[in-house]
């Protein structure tokens, strides 16, 4: 069966039959919520009989969806589009995509969710009985970016609609293939990424000058005039809480420029962090780190990095711009600076969502300083961004104190669902697929 060709007629009386079954639908990855259990109800509408040779119009009804609309956020007017697959039987054989448009009633808060009918269209090719029997579909909501919600048949599901082909003089075919003129359309998967399009240069690890260099970092001497401290590129893996991801990968750079008694930091990632699994607006995605400091001074440097400067693209790789920040020391001797927790912040309207993804396991410094203490220095306490002040207090475990807002928060700031439902116009950023980084700036 080829769909999309000839007269779309309707050779007699339509026939509608309502069937429910039990369905389970996925949020995006984002929500971090398990699936969603629950009954979609659907009445397809087709031709009882018609002829070989036709080609006929079927309608898909959403009399109840497997979800409602959590009380979370109300849905604007016309944003909610839903695509779905027909599995078509009997004397012929594959699948009918269905669309429906983008238009729906406002959608307040713990109420049903309100669904376009979708329609599709068939090439009748060969005689004999057709089975038309509603299978999965994609729930799509436009604002304040796309996201889906992916909703599959938990049970065999029994057919919604016959029609009987006569032979009508048309050519026919074995079995074949269906399709519909309509394809299914908002695919994006929930979602962002990371962001940024700075890009950097690698640094030569090993030997420094006025230092030497101890096993996996790099050692910058005070001595000789020296005010540019490039550090050693380390391998560092992150475990990140929901809804981030399970872990990263990356490679991280640190790198120093003294200026009086205190340092200016620079800190690079890998490029091509991972691919973009939804389209972000410019200025929406922001990295900070806590750059961890051991040896003779102890505590943390807050540096932070510029939103991303352009629209990121579904499925392009994207990079974290890079983060600065100044370490002014609280102690003197060597001084080592390693790579802690790493956030994201994905900020849209007054929505805001924080992912801290800390280190797993062990990290090798990237840089090795002689620092000489100053007043109001980082010993024992964290320096925020870059005004070098002491915010007091130390991590425990190695690891710094996450950044990120509760959960729950995040959740309700983005739209997200609580028990039953989908992401209904929340951020999209989705850390999928996280892959092993292709190498650093």
């Amino acid at each position: 069966m080829l769909g999309g060709a000839g007269m779309l007629l309707a050779a007699s009386p339509a026939q509608a039959a309502e069937i429910s079954y039990r369905t389970e639908c996925i949020p995006p990855p984002i929500s971090g919520l398990p699936p969603v259990q629950g009954t979609t109800r659907v009445q397809l509408t087709a031709p009882a009989e018609a002829k070989v040779g036709d080609t006929v119009e079927v309608v898909w009804k959403t009399v109840e969806a497997a979800s409602r609309n959590p009380d979370v956020l109300d849905l604007e007017k016309d944003t909610v589009k839903p695509t779905g697959t027909i599995k078509v039987g009997g004397a012929a054989t594959g699948s009918l995509k269905m669309e429906g448009p983008r238009q729906n009633p406002p959608i307040p808060k713990n109420s049903a969710m309100v669904l376009p009918d979708m329609k599709g269209t068939l090439k009748l090719e060969k005689a004999g009985e057709i089975t038309l029997t509603p299978d999965a579909y994609n729930i799509n909501v436009s604002k304040p970016i796309s996201t889906d919600t992916k909703c599959t048949p938990k049970e065999t599901v029994q057919p919604g609609a016959t029609i009987k082909v006569t032979d009508g003089g048309g050519s026919t075919t074995a079995g074949g293939t269906t399709t519909g003129t309509t394809t299914a359309g908002g695919t994006t998967t929930g979602s962002t990424t990371a962001g940024g399009t700075t890009t950097g240069s690698t640094t030569a690890g090993g030997t420094t000058a006025g230092g030497t260099t101890t096993a996996g970092g790099t050692t910058a001497g005070s001595g000789g005039g020296q005010t540019d401290f490039p550090g050693k590129e380390v391998s560092v893996n992150f475990a990140c809480t929901s809804p981030g991801p399970a872990g990263i990968a990356s490679k991280v750079t640190i790198n120093a420029k003294k200026s009086g008694g205190s340092y200016a930091l620079t800190v690079k990632t890998a490029k091509g962090v991972m691919d973009s699994p939804a389209a972000l607006p410019a200025g929406a995605l922001k990295p900070s780190m806590d750059v961890v400091i051991g040896g003779a001074d102890k505590g943390s440097v807050k540096v932070t990095g510029p939103a991303n400067a352009q629209p990121l693209e579904q499925g392009k790789p994207v990079d974290l711009s890079d983060m600065t920040g100044t370490y002014k020391p609280g102690a003197s001797g060597k001084s080592t600076l390693s790579p802690g927790t790493l956030t994201i912040d994905v900020t849209l309207g007054s929505s805001k969502i924080n992912i801290p993804c800390k280190v797993k396991g062990s990290v090798t410094p990237s840089l090795e300083l002689d620092t000489t203490a100053q007043q109001g220095g980082a010993s024992g306490g964290t320096t925020t961004g870059s005004t070098g002040s002491a915010a007091g207090g130390t991590d425990s475990g190695g690891g710094l104190a996450a950044t990120g807002a509760e959960d729950n928060g995040t959740l309700r700031a983005l739209g997200l669902v609580a028990g039953t439902a989908i992401l209904l116009g929340g951020a999209v950023f989705t850390f999928t697929p996280w892959r092993r980084l292709r190498g650093t700036r």
